[in-house]
């Protein structure tokens, strides 16, 4: 998991969780928790690539959950009591991204090899397996969050440039303003596919 991010992984997950519950019961709790985490991690490590950036992080704070709950329809909470500090957490912009990659396979396989032109590394968001190969019990784990149209809302935002292609390619210039360094991401793009469909459904 990339370092200093734990806050923004964890406020991420639960809230697609909270916001797109996983099938009833204890496993598919943990598997669809386990897919919300691994897309969180991912998308944090690619919106914070450096030291530098977590440092403004810290210093400046993700936003909260404010705009995605009015974009989603959910009730608006007050993050100042106890119960809802978490939400002060949520980086609109991870979650954003999270729900691109939870709905698009390919998309998720180019964001983990874009990883290797972070600070983090390759690997630093683990093995996203759940993201890249998706098994059809996944799905069955976790329906709403693995579903394109019920994640429309928020993984288009406006503020999320890191719609990491456009038109089914991935999109160099956005993917290297997310990492701050455009000749790294062209040679990281330079060694995926290109022309991805959309995961069907």
């Amino acid at each position: 998991m990339p370092g200093d991010l734990s806050p923004v992984i964890a406020a991420a997950t639960r809230w697609l969780l909270t916001a797109f519950p996983a099938a009833a019961g204890a496993m598919n709790y943990a598997l669809a928790e386990a897919q919300a985490r691994q897309a969180a991690a991912v998308a944090a490590a690619l919106r914070y690539p450096t030291t530098l950036d977590i440092e403004l992080l810290n210093l400046v704070g993700p936003g909260g959950s404010d705009r995605l709950e009015s974009l989603t329809g959910a009730d608006q909470h007050n993050m100042e009591e106890a119960e809802e500090s978490w939400r002060t957490w949520v980086d609109e912009t991870v979650v954003s991204w999270a729900a691109n990659l939870l709905t698009d396979p390919c998309l998720a396989a180019t964001a983990e090899a874009a990883l290797s032109a972070t600070e983090h590394g390759a690997g630093s968001a683990g093995g996203p397996r759940r993201l890249t190969i998706p098994s059809p019990r996944d799905h069955q784990a976790a329906p709403l969050l693995r579903h394109p149209d019920l994640l429309s809302p928020i993984n288009g935002f406006p503020r999320a440039p890191g719609r990491l292609r456009t038109g089914g390619q991935l999109d160099h210039d956005r993917l290297a303003a997310v990492r701050g360094n455009h000749s790294t991401a062209v040679a990281a793009a330079a060694r995926l596919r290109s022309g991805c469909p959309a995961a069907s459904w």
